[in-house]
């Protein structure tokens, strides 16, 4: 088994450690533009690896291609991050050109690659990287929601006071702090609706600061998070490559679920060895669904930009 992560950055290097970490891969190879990046991101992972008892190889390219030939599952974290006050949004013009030339460079050696595209706007880039390469919509999933969601379960367990990983809740929709849509009245605390536990009031301030979560940690730290956006993207390379079958919130190609086409959105999917392999119908309410529909409309207004570039 082999992965790539292109991008060795704050997000791609986390990724690529905890793939590392939980040995998914025979082989990961870390890829970055910048001369000699990756190779030193890989070799200071690689003296780690007498410590922390894995036996993945890991190994760096400055943009060789060839060094990524016949990769299972390949990550994409490459574009500028977001800097205090920018908006997801504001990636798209810099990160298409960067995303789309990743998806054409890496499929010339992995045709069979399932991609996972974690670059902001995290939809949009997904939407592109479908579309740019015209592969099967089940091998393009978009790590957004897994984010959203895994914050999500943050918030709540700050308020209940009880262990994350007790948590069930979902994100659904945009990437975006005004976007996406956390679905409280599905979440539970091991099968307890957490409803049962919550006001009101403490119910709309978890949902406000799920969505500005990546915006608060924007601010704090100066740029965006890493922690959590590479776990969450070794999360998915995980259910892949050991075929879980794990429920994920992910950015895919809808064509007609939750009433939107041609378009890339958060939905709730289970992943294994073929991608994401099927769309888990929640049945929104009305207001769930209305939500969504925005959302949808205002992911549309971003992918519109991609005409004009």
């Amino acid at each position: 088994m082999k992965v790539t992560v292109v991008g060795a950055g704050a997000v791609g290097a986390t990724c690529a450690d905890n793939i590392a970490r939980k040995e998914l891969c025979n082989e990961l190879v870390l890829l970055d533009i910048k001369e000699g990046f990756a190779e030193g991101k890989a070799q200071d992972m690689m003296q780690t690896a007498a410590l922390l008892g894995f036996d993945t190889k890991i190994t760096g390219s400055t943009n060789d291609y060839s060094k990524t030939a016949g990769s299972d599952v390949v990550v994409i974290t490459s574009g500028l991050p977001r800097k205090p006050g920018m908006t997801r949004e504001e990636l798209i013009g810099t990160n298409a050109g960067i995303v789309k030339g990743v998806c054409e460079n890496i499929l010339k050696y992995s045709p069979n690659a399932i991609i996972i595209v974690i670059s902001n706007p995290m939809d949009t880039m997904t939407y592109l990287a479908l579309t740019a390469t015209g592969l099967p919509k089940h091998r393009i999933i978009g790590m957004g929601g897994t984010l959203d969601s895994s914050r999500f379960k943050f918030q709540l367990s700050q308020h209940l006071g009880c262990s994350p990983a007790d948590l069930n809740a979902l994100v659904v929709g945009g990437h975006g702090d005004t976007t996406m849509i956390p679905l409280i009245r599905y979440a539970t605390w091991n099968s307890a609706p957490v409803t049962d536990f919550l006001t009101p009031d403490q119910q709309q301030q978890i949902v406000n600061d799920t969505m500005v979560g990546g915006a608060t940690l924007t601010k704090l730290i100066g740029t965006s998070a890493w922690y959590a956006p590479g776990a969450a993207g070794a999360a998915l390379v995980e259910s892949i490559v050991r075929d879980e079958k794990k429920l994920f919130t992910c950015c895919v190609s809808l064509e007609g679920e939750y009433g939107q086409s041609d378009i890339c959105l958060g939905v709730p999917v289970t992943i294994g060895k073929n991608g994401w392999e099927k769309i888990i119908d929640l049945q929104l309410n009305v207001d769930e669904q209305a939500a969504f529909n925005k959302s949808a409309d205002a992911v549309r207004s971003m992918n519109d930009v991609l005409k004009t570039l």
